[in-house]
């Protein structure tokens, strides 16, 4: 049953995607991208023989928003730092965390959001100790970024999916 809501959204969201790529709404358009959809949807079910179960969603909804503020606030600060130019204090540098999360699609999403917030790079992970090495562009004080990595994400997302 967990597999057909996952089927129906995702055939859903695919065959949008074939509406709007092709430009045009047709019955035959209409058709050939529910067969797809569906097609794709079956088909890669094999290629994942681990599936995410999130719950809680309203903690999704306030980690979404946690991280649409962080990444436009790290926008700022990364383009004021450029514009300053040489004149700008820059300190980067490397940071180990030691994660608690083991939820490899947890894990996916923690590096996701790092990466995509600028300022910052998912450097690597130690498969044995689960330590995440991180790259900031202006590392002032290594306790304020593991305390943004361990209590605003981190948390969230062990509460999503384990």
């Amino acid at each position: 049953m967990k597999k057909f809501f996952f089927w129906l959204p995702m055939s859903a969201f695919l065959l949008l995607v074939w509406m709007l790529l092709a430009n045009a709404l047709s019955i035959g358009q209409f058709v050939l991208g529910s067969i797809l959809s569906l097609g794709l949807v079956v088909a890669s079910q094999r290629l994942r023989p681990l599936h995410g179960h999130p719950k809680k969603t309203l903690t999704i909804l306030k980690l979404i928003f946690m991280v649409i503020v962080d990444i436009a606030y790290s926008n700022w600060v990364v383009g004021i730092l450029i514009l300053k130019g040489k004149s700008a204090y820059r300190t980067p540098g490397f940071i180990n965390i030691p994660l608690d999360i083991r939820d490899p699609h947890g894990l996916a999403i923690l590096s996701c959001i790092i990466t995509y917030t600028p300022g910052t790079v998912w450097s690597g992970l130690t498969e044995d100790d689960f330590i995440l090495r991180l790259h900031v562009l202006n590392l002032k004080e290594e306790s304020d970024w593991i305390h943004t990595i361990k209590h605003r994400y981190e948390a969230n997302l062990i509460e999503i999916f384990e």
